[in-house]
């Protein structure tokens, strides 16, 4: 059987259920063989990362435990650079993976701003990218937002791609509704993420305490103690 791996990168700030919704989704759609998930270092478009490396490749460890061929990843991590995805393929192509055998599994809402990424457009011919509908944006609105890419874009059921070209996958498929600033606020507020994130992540969160300090807790105790009144007419 050949290989078709999948990869699904990122801060993992924490990782959580739309993640592996995702990469889930993208599976079953390609049979897809193995995916890495891999904890970018460096993010280059948004701010660093709240958590350690170690507390955010330690969630992914436990998110993909007793996933067959799922794997955790931490070569990012190991580099001093910012992560740009142009890099995690260069690195797989360096194991011997050719662009044909490589599944970048991402967001339609993030692919939508491909545009914008670093090696774009060449970052399109190094691996396939399989697009999973996210709420609020399916894979049906990207042919319209990238006309540029329409004619490589697939839609389901999915054919074998031509010898020596790469496609745009658009797979559309149910995932949680969730982000992890979300979560992060909802730590914060002293509110629960059970459903948000796999048990065992939770489980880490809340032993570690992360995302959470004394003043956080000690401001959504207050809110909890304080009369209707002043909730209601209270800070923000």
């Amino acid at each position: 059987m050949s290989r078709r791996v999948g990869i699904l990168g990122g801060t993992f700030d924490p990782i959580h259920c739309g993640h592996v919704d995702l990469a889930a989704a993208a599976e079953r759609a390609l049979a897809l063989t193995d995916i890495d998930v891999v904890t970018s270092h460096i993010p280059p478009h948004r701010p660093a990362p709240i958590a350690s490396g170690y507390h955010r490749f330690a969630m992914v460890a436990l998110a993909v435990a007793g996933r067959s061929g799922w794997r955790a990843s931490d070569f990012e991590l190991q580099r001093e650079t910012a992560s740009y995805t142009a890099g995690t393929l260069a690195h797989f192509h360096e194991r011997g993976f050719a662009p044909a055998e490589l599944f970048f599994a991402i967001g339609a809402d993030a692919f939508a701003e491909i545009v914008t990424w670093y090696d774009y457009p060449r970052i399109l011919d190094a691996a396939h990218f399989a697009v999973v509908s996210r709420p609020g944006f399916p894979v049906a609105a990207l042919p319209g937002r990238l006309p540029q890419h329409a004619s490589r874009m697939a839609r389901e059921p999915f054919a074998d791609a031509p010898p020596g070209r790469t496609l745009i996958f658009l797979i559309d498929a149910p995932t949680t509704d969730v982000a992890a600033t979300a979560i992060r606020r909802r730590l914060a507020e002293g509110e629960s993420i059970a459903g948000l994130v796999p048990p065992a992540v939770q489980q880490h969160i809340e032993q570690h305490r992360l995302y959470v300090t004394d003043s956080n807790v000690a401001r959504a105790h207050e809110s909890r103690e304080a009369p209707a009144a002043d909730r209601l007419h209270g800070q923000n």
